[in-house]
């Protein structure tokens, strides 16, 4: 089991050997004579605690404080000394140190309580500047991009569902982000340091699956010639990712069940149980409740898995998502590619908006790296294109949003005033209608509408 490391600097023998006998059974306990002697230790290694006396020869505690909280990833920092005062706690405060106790008056219980505590709030603040490092409310979270309506939604559910245990089963077509969203869930939870594991169920027989999942003891089956450790025991004390859950075989399937129910399994070839504390996040692109009523999927792990349910949008639902992600895979490939690639021509613009992107983000993605290598100059035009996204531009627009696609340097803004032009047009003025053929409530629609002074269409 984990212990925290602790360092104990005071230039009296007795007391830091009485101070490690006290603490060791439940710290990993090292010590220094003097400040020179920690310092080194410090640079060396990391320590979760530093507990130092305040007078002693050469380095002294404050000194050998302010020198810990200078490191990359500094020690919580106690201070003891036998001539204690509340202006020295004071001053002790002001120069970093965490906490200070009095040589004269401290008691081992005392000790390991405080000690207990500034972890405790070392962790919560760590886990917090995590959170927030992470959550990225306008933009999305992790690196799915997202300003439409349909997609804060689902970040909102992200942020709500991460910090929790439950299962979560995210569904949506081929190449809408499905394995983003878990990383997204993943980083955003308290399991976070420990591992997530993805298994794409499809492309495994369903012996090799079991045995991928649950492991196997040496010579349970052909071919078996050791122990192997399975994926539950890969992410213990993480996540585990299941794509293409509706592909398992329901013998798998049963199993998957049990452990959702037990948080137990055996490996391939075993009698022995075994446990592991895992999150299970499963993803598909069929429908589950489809395969349920045909009898290929059972219904009670249907449930099980589907505690949450994430439905991500298909790309041609997401509006001006479309260029806001292209731009991104612009400069993306651009970097990669050692280019001066700086905008996408309005026609580049007008392709990728009319094209109904039937492989969703990843279609797009690779259509701008495909763009990008064949750019001779410094702007995308229609021809760097791929042929399948040229081949859907059409004549069919409205004038007024050809005239604002023709412009150069067209924002993020004009081509969602451009698309919105274009979605009237297209369902005869019914707002409702095109606010759903563009990704977005219709409250959003007449908000923009009001923004972008279209009243009259």
């Amino acid at each position: 089991m984990f212990k925290p490391t602790v360092l104990i600097v005071d230039d009296e023998k007795p007391t830091r050997e009485g101070l490690r006998a006290a603490l060791e059974d439940r710290y990993d306990v090292y010590i220094a004579e003097d400040g020179e002697s920690a310092i080194r230790l410090l640079e060396e290694d990391h320590f979760d605690v530093l507990l130092t006396d305040l007078r002693m020869p050469g380095v002294g505690g404050l000194d050998l404080i302010k020198r810990a909280k200078s490191l990359s990833k500094p020690p919580i920092c106690i201070l003891m000394t036998a001539y204690g005062s509340e202006e020295m706690a004071v001053d002790a405060m002001r120069q970093g140190a965490d906490d200070y106790i009095a040589k004269g008056r401290l008691q081992i219980d005392e000790l390991e309580m405080r000690i207990a505590r500034a972890l405790r709030s070392q962790t919560l603040e760590s886990e917090n500047r995590e959170l927030r490092s992470h959550i990225d409310t306008k933009f999305g979270i992790e690196n799915v991009l997202g300003q439409s309506s349909a997609m804060q939604e689902i970040f909102e559910i992200v942020q709500q569902v991460a910090p929790a245990r439950a299962s979560v089963l995210v569904l949506g077509e081929s190449g809408t982000g499905k394995e983003l969203i878990t990383k997204a869930i993943h980083n955003l939870s308290p399991r976070a340091k420990h591992p997530l594991v993805t298994v794409h169920c499809a492309a495994l027989s369903p012996t090799l699956l079991e045995s991928e999942l649950f492991g196997h003891e040496k010579g349970a089956f052909t071919g078996a010639h050791e122990r192997r450790i399975g994926r539950f025991e890969q992410a213990n004390g993480g996540t585990l990712f299941l794509d293409e859950i509706g592909e398992i075989d329901p013998a798998i399937q049963v199993k998957l069940l049990r452990f959702l129910g037990e948080r137990t399994f055996e490996r391939v070839g075993s009698n022995n149980t075994q446990t592991a504390d895992v999150r299970l996040i499963a993803a598909t692109n069929r429908n589950l409740e489809e395969q349920v009523g045909q009898g290929n999927f059972r219904e009670d792990l249907f449930f099980r898995l589907r505690v949450v349910e994430i439905q991500l949008p298909p790309l041609r639902e997401r509006g001006t998502d479309t260029i806001l992600l292209a731009k991104a895979f612009l400069e993306e490939f651009t970097r990669e590619n050692s280019k001066t690639i700086e905008e996408l021509h309005p026609d580049a613009i007008e392709a990728l908006m009319n094209h109904s992107w039937p492989g969703n983000v990843r279609e797009l993605r690779t259509a701008i790296e495909h763009a990008v290598v064949l750019c001779r100059g410094n702007v995308v035009t229609l021809r760097d294109l791929p042929p399948s996204v040229r081949g859907e531009s059409n004549d069919t627009s409205h004038p007024r949003a050809k005239d604002m696609l023709g412009k150069k340097n067209l924002t993020v803004e004009e081509a969602e005033k451009a698309l919105i032009i274009r979605a009237l047009k297209e369902c005869n003025g019914n707002r409702t209608k095109a606010a759903n053929k563009i990704g977005m409530s219709r409250r959003t629609l007449h908000r923009k509408l009001h923004t972008y002074k279209l009243h009259d269409l």
